[in-house]
């Protein structure tokens, strides 16, 4: 369970993301503040996993107050302003709630949130101390700015000028506007491979090889292009035993 911090000037707006975390079992309520200058004073003698944090605050915005902080607990940002949404993910915020937002929507940023705290708990158990926080994208779909590591990505679909991003996390993909070339310059050559003009694979989730095809661990078979053939042969050459 997540010791959470719930920070916003509007007592409405505070008040619903309260009843929120009330609801989910995986999150526990310390402290609901009304200001950023508030939730920094209750922060000098108590310790909180995560922050749902409002960004236009009086005398303290919310991005000011985590800049501050060092190290920063996670970070879920609520506003009313999108443009404040790339900003938000500069100082490494978990996801980005656009108001209003609804239960379902913030429980999917409590899902990110509690992956990433999995994941950076992981990490510190294995290495013995901190751990950088996992590499990933940041995709605008759904009127949000979503935070995925990479890890989540099984596979991405050209779809003209959009990308289907079929992910571990959801059932269903995310469709974002991205060009291929800029999600192959933005991906890890040695995770990721282009098999097709239209597909790319995170290689750690190949299942299965056939003729001119790759299985996917999410039951997806797709085809492998003739111009990509040779790489993924290469690809496929090194993962065998004794190379």
């Amino acid at each position: 369970m997540l010791r959470v911090l719930a920070v916003d000037d509007e007592p409405l707006a505070l008040r619903q993301v309260v009843a929120y975390i009330q609801r989910l079992p995986s999150l526990s309520l310390v402290a609901a503040c009304h200001s950023a200058l508030e939730a920094r004073e209750w922060l000098q003698s108590e310790e909180v996993d995560a922050i749902f944090c409002d960004i236009n605050m009086p005398d303290l915005n919310g991005l000011d107050f985590v800049r501050q902080m060092s190290p920063a607990p996670l970070v879920v940002f609520t506003t009313a302003y999108s443009q404040y949404a790339i900003e938000g993910f500069r100082v490494d915020a978990v996801d980005y709630l656009l108001k209003p937002y609804s239960f379902s929507e913030f429980s999917a940023s409590v899902e990110r949130l509690c992956r990433r705290y999995e994941l950076i708990s992981a990490a510190k158990s294995a290495g013995g101390g901190p751990a950088p926080e996992p590499p990933g994208l940041y995709l605008r779909a759904d009127h949000r700015t979503l935070s995925v590591p990479f890890s989540d990505i099984i596979h991405v679909q050209s779809m003209g000028e959009y990308l289907r991003f079929y992910l571990t996390s959801q059932p269903r993909p995310l469709m974002t506007l991205m060009s291929m070339k800029r999600l192959e310059e933005s991906l890890p050559a040695d995770r990721f491979l282009r098999i097709h003009r239209s597909h790319v694979i995170n290689l750690q989730y190949v299942t299965e090889v056939g003729k001119g095809r790759v299985m996917l661990s999410d039951g997806a078979d797709l085809p492998i292009g003739d111009n990509y053939r040779a790489a993924f042969s290469m690809w496929l050459h090194s993962q065998m035993p004794g190379k």
